[in-house]
């Protein structure tokens, strides 16, 4: 794809950025990491501009940009409904949800969901949290370090194995340093670099096709004008999306974590809803730059997940193809460190924190900052497992929604719950979710078509038959 002087080129400018990125990790830990509350929800000050753009920078990383485009262009415009359903659930997360989130996590101080579904269900509902979130989290973060292998597979030549472990140590380093207030002001950087760069693709691919009717009459052509339409996807998919990534958005701890970081609840508010607009055209963006890849510009791809790549070099001269590559690893980076943090913070929060004596801030700190580098080690290993981007991301949320939908929003809203069936309800979905998963989905099943209604019927049967908690609801 690339001659051996524009892969050195590509290769120094990939080192460049992250040496920089790193450098900038190392003065935010020295000049603003002073606590616990700094590394982990960044000192609860955020204001408008980075908290939009951290918002954007998470929601858009490898899988939505790489992952989308190849679904798109293998697949047609039904698969707008992976975007579609992750902007549905964000509109209801914004009337429904975030309210109530934030009033918690001042009120109480939270950091983590955990702190919730403890506050809620008693301390042994954190067990099952933390592993339902990094079981998605590690997932989430592995399918980041996929995405860096393929660039570094384009651009250095190193095989994908190699660069899984390579992007593995960089991010790691640099999300163990610099914590979610470095990981927050990269993300404004990054979300403005990848947002610019996806639209300004997305208007010259457009153009050079010659726009929407050149494009479908060539797939017109070839008897697959059915690909343009966002109704070419069966029902089943359409669920699985939606109950996965659509329905994720609810018990996204990166997301509860920003709610908490914003520095009020106006800014979060905003915040959130200028993001989900900004994401969800962007995913519009980016599938159909999909589409105009197979059918404008015709190209025939012989491995659709480098689609990017081949859309890129078709369209630009060499000087652009850096500055595409410079958007996507922006787009990468951005979601990576946000999702190695929240995994992280569950692991010092809600199982080391709880059990140790007297924890000073300096201590919390210190352990905060190993269990990024424990998390970076469950990624490595799922993304070894599962190198395929979108199927990495849904496998993950599966086990997520599966174990923490149901009680976190029953929980939070039907005052009847009980403290028994809130805990037996994630431990029932998460293990039916994750077993089926193991077994390779029995009956072509999908492990959330289980997981999820059999942890909503065990919570409202449980709470019907158990003695209401004699303690006061702390909602």
């Amino acid at each position: 794809m690339f001659s051996g002087q524009e892969r050195m080129i590509l290769g120094v400018i990939v080192i460049v950025y992250f040496a920089l990125l790193f450098a900038f990790s190392l003065y935010i830990n020295k000049r603003q990491i002073k606590s616990y509350d700094d590394y982990n929800v960044a000192g609860r000050s955020v204001s408008i501009y980075p908290i939009i753009l951290t918002f954007v920078g998470t929601a858009i990383g490898g899988a939505s940009l790489l992952g989308y485009m190849e679904n798109a262009f293998t697949l047609g415009m039904g698969q707008q409904w992976l975007n579609i359903g992750g902007f549905i659930a964000g509109a209801i997360m914004a009337f429904v949800f975030l309210k109530k989130i934030r009033e918690l996590g001042e009120k109480y101080n939270m950091v983590t969901i955990g702190d919730f579904t403890a506050m809620r269900f008693g301390e042994p509902a954190r067990v099952p949290t933390v592993i339902s979130i990094l079981v998605a989290y590690c997932a989430i973060t592995g399918m980041q370090f996929v995405a860096i292998a393929t660039i570094l597979n384009l651009t250095i030549g190193t095989s994908m194995t190699l660069g899984i472990i390579i992007s593995w140590v960089l991010l790691t380093l640099k999300t163990y340093f610099g914590g979610l207030k470095s990981v927050i002001w990269q993300d404004a950087i990054h979300g403005t670099i990848q947002t610019l760069g996806i639209v300004l693709l997305f208007v010259i691919v457009i153009f050079v096709s010659g726009g929407w009717s050149a494009m479908s009459e060539n797939a017109i052509a070839l008897n697959q004008g059915d690909h343009l339409s966002i109704f070419g996807i069966t029902p089943t998919e359409v669920f699985i999306y939606l109950l996965t990534i659509g329905a994720y958005q609810f018990v996204r701890q990166d997301l509860w974590q920003r709610f908490w970081a914003a520095k009020d609840h106006k800014t979060a508010m905003r915040g959130y809803w200028i993001s989900i607009i900004v994401a969800g055209l962007t995913g519009v963006f980016v599938m159909t730059i999909g589409i105009f890849g197979r059918y404008g510009l015709q190209l025939e791809s012989a491995n659709p997940a480098l689609i990017y790549y081949e859309v890129i070099e078709a369209i630009f001269s060499f000087p652009f193809v850096v500055v595409m590559v410079i958007v996507l690893l922006a787009t990468v980076i951005s979601t990576a460190d946000s999702f190695f943090m929240a995994g992280a913070s569950s692991i010092i929060n809600d199982i080391i924190k709880p059990r140790m004596k007297n924890p000073t801030d300096a201590k919390l700190l210190q352990y905060s900052r190993y269990s990024v580098a424990l998390v970076s080690i469950f990624a490595l290993l799922l993304a070894l497992y599962i190198p395929q981007l979108v199927n990495l991301w849904v496998t993950g949320t599966a086990m997520l929604v599966s174990g923490l939908l149901a009680p976190v929003a029953f929980g939070m809203f039907w005052k009847r719950t009980t403290k028994v069936a809130g805990v037996t309800s994630m431990w029932i979905g998460l293990v039916v979710a994750t077993s089926w998963q193991i077994l390779g989905h029995p009956f072509g099943i999908h492990p959330v078509f289980l997981g999820l209604p059999i942890s909503i019927i065990t919570l409202i049967v449980i709470s019907l038959l158990s003695k209401p908690d004699e303690l006061e609801n702390p909602l």
